[in-house]
C-alpha cells in the first residue's frame, strides 16, 4: 500500500480515537536506545535524541550513527535536545540552554537525517509566552512546525517552515501537565505527559488535542482528551517522546526506567538499578 494511503488511514483512525476515548493500540516490541529525550521515524530509520546527543538506528534497535557534538556551529550556548522529528530528509530538534532553572536560547534546530550534522535554525519569538521546548512536531499538512512546554504546558507554539516566522498558539484547557513529547497529524496533537507518579506505580499518558477549527483557522483553545493510558511500560518512569511510522501505521514511545526523576532531573535510582535504562516500546493496532 503506498505512503500517502497509510497515512491517510492512520490519519483517519486518530480522529475516531479522539471522538471514541483511549486508543487500543497493542504493544508488539521494546528495544533499549541509548538517548533518552527523544524519537523520531520515517519509516526507515529511528532518531532518537539524548539531551547532548543525536542517534540513528534501523527498524531492529542497530545503532548505525551518532553525532555527539549537536551543538557545533550553532548561535549561542546550548546544552539541551528535546523532543525530535523528521520530515523530508531532515530531523527537526528543538534545543535550548538550561542551567539551574534558567532556560534561555531555545531554538528548532535541523539536522541531516543521513549525517546527523547540524544545517539551520529558526530562533524562538520570546514574545509568544513560551519558556521551554521539551520538544517539537512538524505539521505536514500545513506546512508547519509546533513546540511544546514543559514548565508551562497551557499553549503549544506554531512557525511557519517556509519564512520561519511565528505563526501563533493554541491554549490547551485541561493543561496536559509535565509534557515531554508531541506529534501532529492531520490538525491533531498526540502529547506524551510524565503525569503518572513512578513512586506509586502510576502510569503516564498520551493526550490528543484538535489544532485547527473547522475552518482551518488555528483554534483559541483546545480540550485535550486521554488518547492512551501508558501501562504498558516494564516500571513506570519517565515518558518522552513519540512517533508515528508513515509506512504502517505503528506508534513509538520513548520511556525511561530506573533512575528517579525529581523535577525532571535524575536524583538516584529506585532498587535494583544502579543506571538509567532507555527503552523504545512499538505499538500497533
Amino acid at each position: 500500500m503506498k505512503k500517502a494511503v497509510i497515512y491517510l488511514l492512520l490519519a483517519s483512525a486518530l480522529i475516531s480515537c479522539g471522538r471514541r476515548g483511549p486508543e487500543p493500540l497493542k504493544l508488539v516490541n521494546v528495544f533499549p536506545v541509548e538517548g533518552r529525550q527523544g524519537v523520531a521515524t520515517d519509516g526507515e530509520f529511528y532518531y532518537v535524541s539524548s539531551s547532548t546527543a543525536l542517534y540513528k538506528y534501523d527498524l531492529k534497535g542497530n545503532l548505525l550513527l551518532s553525532n555527539e557534538n549537536p551543538f557545533e556551529g550553532m548561535t549561542g550556548p546550548l546544552n539541551h535536545i528535546g523532543d525530535i522529528d523528521v520530515h523530508e530528509g531532515e530531523i527537526y530538534a528543538g534545543c535550548e540552554w538550561t542551567m539551574d532553572g534558567v532556560i534561555d536560547n531555545i531554538q528548532i534546530v535541523i539536522y541531516d537525517a543521513e549525517t546527523l550534522l547540524y544545517k539551520r535554525a529558526i530562533p524562538w519569538n520570546k514574545n509568544t509566552g513560551q519558556v521551554e521546548c521539551c520538544g517539537l512536531a512538524v505539521d505536514r499538512e500545513h506546512g508547519r512546525v509546533w513546540m511544546s512546554d514543559w514548565v508551562k504546558g497551557d499553549h503549544l507554539y506554531c512557525y511557519d517552515l517556509s519564512t520561519s516566522e511565528y505563526v501563533g498558539k493554541v491554549a490547551l484547557n485541561p493543561e496536559p501537565v509535565l509534557q515531554q513529547g508531541i506529534y501532529c497529524m492531520k490538525g491533531k496533537m498526540i502529547i506524551s505527559c510524565d503525569d503518572g507518579d513512578a513512586d506509586k506505580d502510576e502510569p503516564d499518558n498520551l493526550y490528543i488535542a484538535d489544532m485547527y477549527d473547522h475552518k482551518g483557522n488555528l483554534k483559541v483553545v483546545s480540550e485535550p482528551k486521554v488518547f492512551r493510558v501508558m501501562s504498558d511500560f516494564k516500571k513506570n518512569g519517565e515518558i518522552e517522546g513519540l512517533t508515528f511510522n508513515p509506512l504502517n501505521g505503528e506508534m513509538t514511545v520513548l520511556a525511561n526506567r530506573g533512575a528517579r526523576i525529581v523535577k525532571g532531573v535524575p536524583k538516584g535510582f529506585y532498587e535494583g538499578y544502579d543506571k538509567e535504562i532507555h527503552e523504545l516500546y512499538v505499538f500497533s493496532k
